[in-house]
């Protein structure tokens, strides 16, 4: 009998919920039956950190990156876009994977690096409503039971998840924002921003330097050099961009030359 499908509400009320110090017993790797079969027929949601390490591990720039490894569906109800990792249309593998196992696996994905543990992040209505890891078994995988027995704790550490963890801070906070209940939707132009932002960021780089962004608002010269070249603090700078483009949050400073000519909105609008 085929898994039953774990749904947001079955993992909160039926799931036991494991802390940083409760344990399981695990093993992946060649040699156990199921080796690989976990990474077939999965959706992957990447988030921008896991598309930096990814096209940087492959020498591609995002744009490539993007249209070689991943898929963007789009359904009337979606409040903003998201990206898939892509997998063979014939086999259902990933693109990644092979007979040895992950040929990116040091710059493998959040999910991938969690498995098998998942994180639930219930809305806090009450005190007992906060984030919890719990364990995903599935009837493909016979790793469980095997192996070392280890910490919740132990396993982020070894997987390297709380650099992940660190590096997603801000993107989850935007994913989070309480624009989103609202009913207020983007616009195609706002829809391919924050694509662009979050997830082309060598797009973004162009849109950034060849625009009169530069011109209208106030950054500091040693954070403009650093975003020539280093794609975290353009990330970093790019998520703000977000805030204050879609949430209308003081997150940028215009310039008063800037301000003294143009409206607040024209300079969100029309930069080229």
């Amino acid at each position: 009998m085929p898994d039953e499908p774990l749904t947001e509400e079955k993992i909160i009320r039926e799931v036991p919920r494991m802390t940083l110090d409760s344990t399981f017993t695990f093993r992946c790797e060649m040699g156990v039956a199921c080796f690989t079969r976990c990474c077939a027929d999965v959706s992957i949601v990447l988030t921008p950190y896991d598309i930096q390490r990814m096209k940087k591990a492959l020498g591609l720039d995002s744009s490539e990156f993007l249209a070689r490894y991943t898929i963007s569906p789009f359904t009337p109800d979606q409040k903003f876009p998201v990206v898939l990792l892509k997998m063979n249309p014939e086999s259902r593998r990933c693109l990644h994977v092979t007979e040895s196992g992950c040929s990116i696996y040091r710059d493998r994905p959040w999910a991938c690096r969690m498995y098998p543990l998942g994180l639930a992040q219930p809305e806090q209505t009450t005190s007992e409503d906060r984030d919890f890891h719990f364990l995903i078994h599935e009837e493909l995988c016979q790793g469980h039971g095997e192996g070392r027995t280890l910490t919740v704790r132990d396993w982020i550490e070894e997987q390297g998840i709380e650099e992940y963890n660190m590096m997603g801070a801000s993107f989850k906070e935007l994913m989070l924002h309480p624009f989103w209940n609202g009913e207020k939707e983007l616009t195609p132009a706002q829809m391919d921003m924050f694509f662009m932002a979050c997830y082309d960021l060598d797009r973004f780089r162009r849109f950034v330097f060849e625009t009169r962004l530069l011109r209208l608002f106030d950054v500091h010269e040693a954070r403009v050099e650093a975003m020539r070249t280093d794609d975290l603090e353009l990330l970093d700078f790019a998520l703000q961009w977000l805030r204050f483009s879609l949430f209308q949050e003081k997150t940028m400073k215009i310039k008063p030359s800037a301000a003294r000519s143009a409206g607040r909105a024209d300079s969100r609008e029309g930069l080229s």
